[in-house]
């Protein structure tokens, strides 16, 4: 019974710790450790079906990150915190020789690791991630223009959870062509801590690791979605990455955003193939 009870101790005090921390890490299997990184607003669980699709045996480190999912959030800058919390996971773990994969600012969570901690990574995996959003969805903009307290995001912070519905509704809807698919994404968009998902955004939109890509020294496969302009989107990862040496830029056919989700054998098959190398 003193060991039930001091095992039950142990249980709640781990995931107290958990709860506390920036980051969620479900750790499963044996093998190179492999960490999956969700894009903002999604869960570890985003990347479920392309891990039951793994040909080989992996040691898995899948992360969902404060204010999403469930998870009670921290304070800002959101980012950071992460990006802290994902460092000391790692440098806890012991873990060398990593492989990341990382969707959307889950891939550019990755390339900072990578950069941040050199020759701790093997290969990084970038799906439809970009080192500065900013430059795309704000051209122009400084980064110190770009403020928690703004216009906008008084909007987004006051909406009712019915305009927060239709907006995370609008949004999923160019994320991916399979609407149940984008009827997932909205439902995590909506389940968010609020601040989180409004500021934490500003956080990203503040990032610039362009410079930082000289920091890599791994080999780098970056995936990008192709819908509604292939040709526009390979020159703007060509642009974004241009500091990046060792790389590999692929466009996945017909395609937006969730990539895993709308070509999904074409992304298994291109994953396997990452690994396996």
């Amino acid at each position: 019974m003193k060991q039930i009870f001091l095992l039950a101790v142990c249980i709640s005090l781990h995931f107290t710790i958990t709860a506390q921390s920036a980051i969620k890490v479900e750790k499963k299997g044996d093998g190179t450790p492999v960490l999956f990184l969700p894009g903002f607003a999604c869960p570890g669980a985003v990347w479920d079906s392309s891990i039951d699709q793994l040909q080989t045996e992996f040691e898995i480190h899948q992360v969902t990150y404060a204010g999403f999912d469930g998870l009670p959030p921290v304070k800002m800058p959101w980012y950071d915190a992460l990006k802290n919390a994902l460092t000391d996971y790692i440098k806890k773990e012991r873990l060398s020789g990593i492989y990341i994969v990382g969707h959307s600012m889950g891939g550019t969570l990755a390339a900072d690791i990578a950069a941040t901690l050199p020759g701790i990574c093997k290969k990084i995996l970038l799906v439809d991630a970009l080192p500065c959003m900013r430059e795309i969805m704000m051209p122009g903009v400084a980064a110190d223009q770009i403020q928690y307290e703004s216009p906008y995001n008084k909007q987004m912070m006051d909406m009712t959870a019915e305009q927060l519905g239709n907006y995370a509704k609008m949004m999923s809807g160019n994320m991916t062509i399979d609407t149940a698919k984008a009827a997932l994404i909205a439902q995590w968009m909506q389940q968010a801590d609020r601040e989180t998902f409004v500021y934490g955004y500003t956080d990203l939109l503040k990032l610039d690791l362009r410079d930082d890509l000289l920091k890599i020294k791994c080999p780098v496969t970056i995936l990008s979605a192709s819908w509604p302009n292939p040709d526009l989107f390979k020159q703007n990862y060509e642009l974004q990455y241009a500091k990046l040496v060792n790389k590999e830029i692929k466009i996945a056919p017909s395609s937006r955003h969730f990539i895993m989700f709308d070509q999904p054998e074409w992304f298994y098959n291109e994953l396997n193939s990452f690994l396996a190398k």
